[in-house]
């Protein structure tokens, strides 16, 4: 490279500095480097690769982390790939937390990529942005060309991994298609001569292995990124919509805004630094308001619940999430809007139990006895203290509320 094509160190630097920014480990930083400096010169944009296996119809703010990623490169110029592992998707877990997780139909896959796709775009670019899915080479394969694929690692190699090693340890069954997952992800990389992969720490094996596999097929090894695993509301687990600890981005503005309010104060500067829109300015400024004793979290807390409602919806739903939050939880009033359910009395009556279930405040009779036992419910604003209480038939509605968040007018008729 001449000195007329080199880049501008300033513009490398640059750009480094926004991609370092929520990152876990860059591997090799020095490699990133390199490829910048010869994009730059160029005036080639890198391809950033990030792979999603839609076992799940939606998206939640877990899987924004790398979306917001994603759309720094392509802020930065840089040519992004949301590959749909719609292939991949069949082999099974690939991060090790499920050990037999159950291959899924490929019609189910697809079907869920629909949504997956529409609910990125929330972040991406969509006019920036490739979406391309992996069964297009995968299910072209060869015999031939996996067994070209699996001679390009060992089954000593596969074990390096933790979850792999444990398992084997234990004397745990580790299918060979287990073993595919890794070297589907590296081939991957080959065909999309990817020059940089992003993914959650938990991938870190896979992502490396993707290196090798270029390597083997000729091709310089991408950088891998890795980035951090978000907690879930309860502070404790990964965010996951099977515990029921998760913020969908197709969530409504008051569901975004409650359940943003309900993470501990621990980790509202991880929740702005991975998914709010601050910048590095805004969020130094955040992290020394909390450091002030005289500053309440719960405020600040606030912020982080109104960027996340605009993001996926617009300043005015925030505004009005807020007030609703306002009403539920520090008015102590019922909101405006409440779902009204008709319930059907048997010998002029309906147990309280019973009318619980048919609107929906809990999901069995034995549910709803517990939130009664527990004081969690109130009819008309009375608590109520008899599992056995039987609503009368009336015209006007029993106002019924379960627990902080349940509410419904019920009409026993």
């Amino acid at each position: 490279m001449t000195r007329k094509q080199a880049a501008d160190p300033a513009r490398v630097d640059a750009q480094l500095a926004v991609i370092r920014q929520g990152t876990v480990e860059i591997i090799p930083e020095a490699d990133l480097r390199r490829k910048l400096e010869r994009s730059l010169a160029a005036n080639e944009p890198l391809v950033i690769k990030q792979g999603f296996d839609p076992t799940a119809p939606d998206i939640h703010l877990g899987h924004t982390v790398g979306l917001r990623k994603l759309r720094q490169f392509q802020d930065l110029g840089h040519k992004v790939v949301f590959l749909i592992g719609d292939f991949t998707g069949m082999i099974g877990d690939p991060s090790g937390r499920n050990e037999t997780r159950k291959r899924l139909d490929h019609d189910v896959l697809v079907e869920n990529a629909k949504t997956y796709t529409e609910q990125a775009f929330k972040i991406l670019d969509p006019k920036k942005t490739i979406i391309d899915y992996n069964s297009r080479w995968l299910s072209k394969l060869e015999f031939a060309d996996v067994l070209r694929l699996t001679a390009t690692q060992t089954v000593a190699q596969m074990l390096e991994r933790d979850d792999f090693e444990k398992r084997y340890a234990a004397g745990k069954p580790i299918s060979l298609l287990e073993f595919v997952y890794p070297l589907a992800q590296g081939y991957d990389s080959v065909v999309l001569n990817a020059d940089v992969e992003i993914g959650a720490t938990e991938q870190k094996f896979n992502l490396l292995m993707a290196r090798e596999i270029q390597r083997q097929y000729g091709q310089e090894p991408e950088v891998i990124i890795t980035l951090p695993i978000l907690e879930g509301t309860d502070g404790v687990e990964k965010m996951s919509k099977s515990l029921g600890n998760y913020i969908g981005v197709s969530d409504s503005p008051e569901d975004i805004f409650g359940k943003t309010m309900k993470i501990p104060d621990s980790l509202i500067v991880k929740y702005f630094e991975l998914v709010s829109t601050k910048s590095p300015d805004e969020l130094n400024a955040i992290r020394a308001r909390l450091q002030d004793a005289s500053v309440n979290p719960s405020h600040v807390k606030r912020e982080l619940a109104r960027d996340l409602v605009v993001q996926f919806h617009d300043a005015e739903a925030a505004q009005a999430a807020e007030a609703h939050f306002n009403r539920l939880f520090v008015e102590h009033q019922r909101p405006q809007e409440t779902t009204r359910v008709e319930v059907k009395a048997i010998a002029g009556g309906v147990w309280i139990a019973k009318a619980l279930t048919q609107a929906g405040l809990c999901e069995s009779t034995s549910a709803a006895r517990r939130m009664i036992q527990q004081g969690a419910v109130k009819v008309d604003g009375a608590k109520v203290g008899d599992v056995d209480l039987k609503l009368s038939a009336r015209k006007e509605a029993y106002a019924i509320q379960v627990g902080k968040r349940g509410f419904a007018d019920v009409v026993v008729s």
